[in-house]
């Protein structure tokens, strides 16, 4: 029998694990973990293509079969019901409702083998994190996030980022969500979004926008300028609190901050003074407040992304790329609860709503974003990456009104643009029907590897899980080096 710190720990040896660790970690056995771990905690940096991600997120699981991976002479019951057109990519036929996105694909590259095995919307840990969601008691209807899951990589960059500022703070927040966090719109709470067991102080800053009613949809209309205002989620100054008041009310806070640290405060509260700079930092910044009004865009180029919540959406996702942040989500998410036809979850209604709503909106605003970016020299340092979390079955269900195709993570496209993304190819091949990878597969880990890599971060740079153990940021995968010229 062996006891550390007053706890019995046995093993078939004598030894458990844990208390392995633990001595170790106390020094008994020579070694001191703490102090291992920290060096394995150093980041790992390599030449950055790009300053910045932003991530054009299709919430829901576009069709393979009516974007970007068509099937033109595959049988009625798996083609779907439109036509395919050629593109300025060689090979690349894509949808009839999809013409601007056809005529510059040579701005893009199209990843058409991309597969996981979480086939539900529990996908958009995956999507977001590079990471299968952790085991628990949740099945493929509970998405919502807890403090157990993956950080999301806007999360991780932020943690990354705070770390090389070694205290300085950062100018403007790594981080941030549009319009609003993943499923509010519709009363979720979905995993892959937050920082998971990194702590809240690396959640996204999400900006929150309302709509006029439960049953609204302000992705399938256009929306006014009192609708996009794109306030901070919970972070606005209260018109009887002046800056003076908030000076002093921080000074304040800092005396007691002294007291605290004189008292040896408990680790959560680190998370807190992050969090609470941040806010003071958001509220107070004149930078930070013009940044977010996006009535600053002249009318002609609101009109050319489009006036709905998805193009205004991807204007502001510019807005915030130039002004700093290093992590941007745009979300075209789910509006109405449990209506799998206000987004791209197409089991019902796929014609009509893809065809007037969706291949519409997306062909509008994404050939526009390429195209502002590009002018404004922000295309080179700028990793575009559009994506849903999963795509849909091959088997198209023609059932009048209600025809459409359910869930399919088995194969389906991505793409990627700017951070020297050679525009104007294909990446992987799907088999006959779209349903499997047949030629370079790409799993969610290579996707990791791509993004963190484009960043300047190695994969295997290792980050402190929720034990404190170094973990690294890619278990398994590789970074799509072909894709880059």
């Amino acid at each position: 029998m062996f006891t550390v710190l007053g706890s019995p720990q046995q093993t078939r040896s004598g030894w458990t694990r844990r208390a392995v660790l633990q001595a170790a970690g106390t020094g008994m056995l020579g070694v001191n973990l703490p102090k291992a771990w920290a060096a394995e905690l150093q980041p790992q940096e390599l030449p950055a293509r790009a300053k910045s991600v932003l991530f054009v997120f299709l919430y829901g699981g576009p069709s393979q079969l009516e974007t970007f991976d068509m099937k033109p002479d595959a049988p009625t019951t798996i083609r779907g019901p439109f036509r395919s057109i050629t593109s300025r990519t060689p090979g690349l036929r894509i949808c009839e409702h999809l013409p601007r996105l056809a005529a510059c694909s040579d701005r893009y590259a199209v990843v058409r083998t991309v597969h996981h095995s979480q086939n539900d919307h529990n996908g958009t840990h995956f999507i977001q994190t590079g990471h299968p969601l952790p085991p628990a008691e949740r099945g493929s209807a509970n998405v919502a996030a807890t403090d157990k899951d993956w950080p999301a990589y806007g999360s991780v960059i932020s943690y990354l980022d705070q770390l090389a500022a070694q205290g300085t703070g950062l100018h403007f927040p790594p981080y941030v969500y549009l319009p609003r966090l993943l499923g509010h719109f519709a009363g979720y709470d979905i995993n892959g979004q937050y920082a998971g067991w990194l702590g809240k102080g690396y959640d996204p800053m999400a900006t929150h926008i309302e709509k006029r009613a439960w049953d609204d949809n302000p992705y399938f209309r256009n929306c006014d300028d009192r609708e996009l205002d794109f306030r901070l989620a919970g972070l606005r100054l209260s018109p009887q609190i002046t800056l003076d008041r908030l000076h002093r009310r921080q000074s304040l806070m800092e005396q007691l901050d002294r007291t605290r640290r004189s008292l040896d405060a408990p680790s959560w509260a680190a998370s807190l003074d992050t969090l609470r700079s941040q806010a003071i930092n958001l509220l107070t910044s004149q930078g930070i407040a013009e940044a977010f009004d996006i009535r600053q865009e002249p009318d002609q180029l609101r009109d050319h992304y489009g006036r709905d919540l998805f193009g205004q959406s991807l204007l502001m996702g510019r807005r915030m790329v130039e002004a700093g942040a290093r992590f941007v989500t745009v979300a075209w998410d789910m509006a109405i609860r449990g209506d799998d036809t206000s987004s791209w979850d197409s089991h019902r209604s796929l014609t009509r709503v893809m065809k007037n709503h969706l291949l519409p909106g997306l062909d509008r605003s994404l050939p526009v974003l390429l195209k502002d970016l590009e002018d404004r020299g922000m295309l080179d340092e700028t990793l575009v990456f559009v994506a849903g979390e999963m795509g849909r079955t091959p088997r198209f269900q023609n059932r009048g009104a209600e025809d459409g195709r359910d869930h399919w993570s088995y194969c389906y496209p991505c793409l990627f643009a700017g951070a020297g993304v050679r525009g104007g190819i294909l990446h992987g091949t799907s088999d006959a029907n779209a349903g499997y990878p047949e030629v370079d597969p790409v799993s969610m880990g290579d996707l990791a590897a791509t993004i963190y890599q484009t960043l300047g971060i190695a994969p295997g740079t290792r980050i402190p899980n929720a034990q404190g153990q170094p973990v690294p940021l890619v278990e398994s995968g590789r970074p799509l080096d072909v894709l880059f010229s």
